[in-house]
């Protein structure tokens, strides 16, 4: 069992920023940015290259809760903004193999990302 279905679970504390019976947003224990939620779906995707047709409506769904999120939390705007990210695999820095976007925003975010 992954940290996030713990989270899910309640069996750990997480600082949840929104809930539905998709997904779950919660503050990132280790932020890189002044804001860095995490937007998780409830259905284990142990990550985005492995998800399927059958997924397409739960990956639209994340995207749009983090548009949601973004705007409660003040930068879903062209004055602030903020960045999405999805990491797979390895390279890809994945930590935890359960499928998850990074929003992060609150200060001006470099090009490339590294």
């Amino acid at each position: 069992m992954t940290i996030f279905e713990k989270i899910i679970a309640r069996e750990i504390p997480g600082d949840i920023l929104h809930e539905d019976n998709d997904c779950i947003a919660f503050r990132d224990i280790d932020p890189q940015a002044p804001i860095h939620v995490l937007i998780v779906p409830k259905k284990v995707i142990p990550r985005v290259g492995e998800a399927e047709i059958s997924d397409q409506q739960t990956l639209g769904h994340l995207l749009l809760v983090a548009g949601k999120v973004a705007s409660e939390l003040g930068v879903n705007s062209s004055d602030e903004g903020f960045r999405i990210v999805i990491n797979n695999g390895k390279n890809g820095c994945e930590s935890v193999p359960h499928l998850h976007i990074h929003l992060l925003a609150g200060k001006q975010l470099k090009w490339p990302p590294g």
